[in-house]
């Protein structure tokens, strides 16, 4: 399973290359190089399974696809690298091959365009790797629909993508919170897919405002030439850029915690009772075997530690000093009778 306690990282390739082999290949080399977890690639083996023949962009998705030897040998580069290897399949063909061929690929991808596409879930269903599912522009109804879908053929590794699909995204469009109703209703993991431009100044931070809501999956465009005019630039960020969202990312996850309720050494400290949170002490000198009471007690800050924690002030009312106690001196238990 996925470690939720650290960044995991996707380097988004989508179509950027346009069908260069070695630009694709580049990317691989960068992705790795800067720390990223894993690599994503829009595979589509038959374009005509994917998109009509008189869709305008098809001409161009034709000049893009890549044979299967090529997707193995991007594959292979991938896996010496040291990257996880994640598979944005659009077509049936593609999954079929992923399962049959390569039983190193970590992740196959449901694109938000085919979420409750019955072939495509039909195929993926048969996978024995994560399960992600792009969920932009969907409703509750269709995330329902395919979550029970695989549920029902016995899918267990299911992971929601969120991210609004606009390129570039306007940050007043993403709505983070809807992440946390989103795990609140699915209860299954949930990561981050961000497109917000890649010249905003406020690029980095919106891409890891997430991680500080406690989700440590983040998927971002990635590109060797930072702005440079290719299919989907827009969101696309460099090596500079992907290293500070890699640095922010861990400082979020590691500020958000781990939900425990336990304290860590130094806020156990901050809490010690006398010099930081104040001791019961005597408001007056008291006598021996004088009752303790709301006239000869108070609460003050001292340079000595305490014992009594200022919420067992009820209990001592009443109890008895063993000894006499100066004014300001600490009420510890060993100068009291008492069976607490």
């Amino acid at each position: 399973m996925l470690d939720t306690t650290k960044p995991y990282i996707i380097g988004e390739t989508a179509y950027i290359h346009e069908g260069d082999f070695c630009f694709l290949s580049r990317i691989v080399d960068e992705i790795a190089e800067v720390g990223l977890n894993a690599a994503k690639f829009h595979l589509l083996l038959n374009p005509e399974s994917y998109m009509s023949r008189k869709h305008p962009l098809m001409e161009n998705i034709k000049k893009w696809v890549f044979s299967r030897k090529q997707w193995s040998d991007i594959f292979n580069r991938s896996k010496e690298k040291g990257l996880d290897i994640i598979a944005l399949c659009d077509d049936v063909e593609s999954i079929e091959y992923i399962i049959a061929e390569r039983d190193d690929v970590f992740a196959i991808e449901i694109h938000a365009t085919g979420l409750n596409d019955y072939f495509l879930l039909d195929a993926a269903s048969k996978f024995d790797g994560f399960i992600l599912l792009g969920i932009s522009g969907s409703t509750i109804e269709e995330i329902q629909y395919v979550v029970d879908f695989l549920k029902e053929r016995n899918v267990k590794k299911i992971v929601l993508m969120y991210g609004f699909q606009s390129y570039p995204t306007d940050h007043k469009d993403i709505n983070l919170s809807k992440m946390l109703k989103l795990k609140d209703i699915f209860k299954l993991p949930i990561g981050y897919a961000d497109h917000t431009a890649f010249g905003s100044p406020y690029n980095e931070i919106i891409s890891v405002m997430p991680a500080a809501m406690g989700f440590h999956i983040l998927e971002k465009h990635y590109t060797p030439i930072h702005g440079e005019k290719r299919i989907d630039y827009e969101a696309a960020v460099g090596k500079e850029s992907m290293k500070k969202i890699i640095e922010l990312m861990r400082i979020n996850l590691e500020a958000y915690g781990t939900k425990k309720l336990d304290m860590p050494n130094t806020e156990l400290q901050y809490g010690t009772t006398g010099p930081m949170k104040k001791a019961i002490v005597a408001r007056k000198d008291i006598q021996e075997g004088e009752k303790l009471s709301l006239d000869n007690l108070w609460f003050k800050r001292t340079k000595e530690r305490s014992s009594v924690k200022q919420n067992q002030f009820p209990k001592l009312i009443g109890l008895k000093a063993k000894k006499d106690l100066e004014k300001d001196e600490i009420i510890d238990l060993d100068k009291i009778e008492h069976k607490l």
